[in-house]
């Protein structure tokens, strides 16, 4: 296929035009869609919140109007994300919003097959029934340990000795990647009281 200079000069002039306005096009897009947005939360409380996945705690900035979560989106100001968000933070809106999302506890008893909804009351006194009654009957006061200890001598022996404790091996804690460290803090002391000793941390990272 022969080209002539001039046949070049129309050819790349016409992409150039169709590149230019596409571009526009795109452009005009853009503001649209940015546009939308603006009208969709005017009048919206904004509220900073974190992002609830993982535990790297991305920054979203979430917009209510009549108590209804109507709009979330990265926030620019925060310092970790620095309003980028995963294909699951930015989709956090969907969560809220979900006909299907569980907003009550279910209980399932003993020997049952199937799941009932319970009220949060009810799951919470039931919840500290437990942990009550099985701190009760695991509770340790006291704990004999062997022990080596040193004679005038130097020869070193091994004795059985009781030291106090105070702990429960029957409730174990395992954390969320969610919790920030204040939140990580307030648990440790709270489980700690009880005398908890086995607890884990499910972070991510």
């Amino acid at each position: 296929m022969s080209l002539s200079r001039r046949d070049f000069l129309k050819l790349t002039g016409g992409t150039a035009v169709v590149g230019t306005v596409a571009s526009t096009a795109l452009n005009a897009g853009e503001v649209s869609a940015a546009e939308v947005v603006q009208n969709r939360i005017k009048g919206a409380t904004e509220t900073t919140t974190i992002c609830p996945f993982c535990s790297v705690g991305c920054g979203i900035l979430a917009y209510t109007k009549d108590g209804k979560v109507i709009h979330t989106e990265g926030d620019p100001d925060h310092p970790i994300s620095e309003g980028t968000l995963c294909s699951k933070g930015a989709s956090v809106y969907q969560i809220i919003n979900n006909p299907t999302r569980i907003t009550k506890p279910k209980y399932r008893a003993a020997g049952a097959s199937e799941w009932k909804e319970v009220e949060w009351d009810w799951a919470l006194d039931e919840i500290a029934k437990r942990v009550k009654e099985t701190r009760d009957k695991t509770f340790k006061a006291t704990s004999k340990i062997k022990v080596k200890e040193k004679s005038a001598d130097g020869q070193e022996t091994e004795v059985e000795k009781e030291f106090v404790v105070n702990r429960t091996e029957g409730i174990a804690h395992v954390g969320s990647a969610a919790l920030d460290n204040e939140e990580c803090y307030m648990l440790q002391k709270l489980v700690r009281s009880w005398g908890l000793v086995y607890v884990e941390h499910q972070a991510r990272i």
